[in-house]
């Protein structure tokens, strides 16, 4: 082993190593859109973002799918800087992702149609969303729903 190999342990000129690259992945966040001018608004404050490779905006769901290589908290902290508007993550997941769609705290009134609260992120909804089926069963054998279940009432 030479002086330079021993040298060349201290001094790394090679210039990465220490970057962390991001995924690409996808991105939806709930914002207010209420006309074309607030679609317009958010879609040039998203554009200028650095790794953006697509964006979506659905005006009736609220909801602004970005595609790229990018964070969410950025993107969402971009929406909210650049337009003024309260921005979020995409809280809801469509009707039919969920096993129990009308369990307290899964149903919301301000879903848009055919979608409803996300269970797995939101730790304040009711276990009956999460159940397991052996739950499930013994919750339901019991209910008013299923007089023949319960031969003692």
């Amino acid at each position: 082993m030479g002086v330079l190999d021993h040298v060349s342990d201290y001094f790394d000129c090679s210039g990465g190593g220490s970057t962390k690259q991001k995924n690409l992945q996808t991105v939806e966040v709930r914002v207010m859109i209420d006309c074309e001018g607030c679609e317009r608004k958010v879609r040039r404050a998203l554009e200028g973002m650095k790794g953006v490779r697509d964006i979506a905006i659905e005006p009736k769901a609220q909801k602004v799918t970005v595609v790229g290589y990018v964070d969410v908290r950025k993107v969402v902290a971009r929406i909210a800087h650049r337009t003024g508007k309260r921005a979020e993550p995409y809280p809801f997941v469509p009707y039919e992702a969920v096993a129990h769609p009308y369990a307290p705290g899964v149903y919301d009134n301000r879903a848009p149609v055919g979608y409803v609260r996300n269970v797995e992120t939101d730790p304040h909804v009711s276990r009956l969303a999460r159940a397991s089926s052996t739950e499930v069963r013994y919750t339901t054998a019991f209910s008013d729903e299923n007089p023949s279940a319960c031969t003692i009432m």
